[in-house]
C-alpha cells in the first residue's frame, strides 16, 4: 500500500468533457499542487453519491481557501465519471476515471468484489503536495469517517 513519503505512482487519465475527450498523467495533474484525492468503491453508489462526493461538493469552497484542489477517483471509465460529475454538480472537482482499475492497484488499495462489481477502489484519501503523500486515510471494510471531506479538511 501507498505510504506516506511515496511519489504517486505514473499513471495517464482520460477526461470527457463538454469539448471532447483529453489525458493527463499524475505528473502534470499534481505538479505543483496540494490535493485531496479520495477514492470511491464506484459512481452512482449509494454511500459515494449520497455522502462522499457530496460532502466534498459541499466543503469545496473550503478546500479552494486552503489552496488544496479536489480530485475524485473511482474504478468506472471517464463517460461514467463525467455523467456522475455532472449529476452531482462536481464540476470544481476533477474527476479521475481508473478505467481498469490499474492505478487503484498500483497504489495497493484496490479490493475484489467478485460478481458484485469486480475489481473496486477502496474508499479512502490521500493528501498529496507536489505528487508526493502525505497522509492516508484508509477505512476500514464497511466504514466511512476518515476519508470524508469534513475529517480531510481538518488535515489539510
Amino acid at each position: 500500500m501507498i505510504q506516506t513519503g511515496d511519489a504517486l505512482p505514473g499513471h495517464e487519465f482520460t477526461f470527457v468533457t463538454d469539448s471532447g475527450k483529453s489525458t493527463a498523467d499524475t505528473h502534470t495533474l499534481f505538479a505543483g499542487k496540494k490535493a485531496v484525492i479520495f477514492a470511491v468503491p464506484g459512481a452512482f453508489t449509494p454511500t459515494c453519491s449520497q455522502a462522499h462526493l457530496p460532502g466534498f461538493v459541499a466543503l469545496e469552497d473550503e478546500f479552494q481557501r486552503k489552496g488544496v484542489a479536489l480530485f475524485c477517483l473511482s474504478v468506472n471509465d471517464a463517460f461514467v465519471m463525467r455523467a456522475w460529475q455532472q449529476q452531482q454538480n462536481a464540476e470544481a472537482i476533477t474527476m479521475l476515471a481508473d478505467g481498469a482499475g490499474s492505478f487503484t492497484q498500483a497504489l495497493g488499495l484496490a479490493k475484489d468484489t467478485g460478481e458484485f462489481g469486480g475489481l473496486r477502489a477502496q474508499r479512502f484519501a490521500l493528501l498529496v503536495d507536489n505528487g508526493v503523500v502525505t497522509q492516508v486515510c484508509a477505512e476500514a471494510p464497511g466504514q466511512f469517517e476518515v476519508s470524508s471531506a469534513e475529517a480531510m479538511l481538518k488535515l489539510v
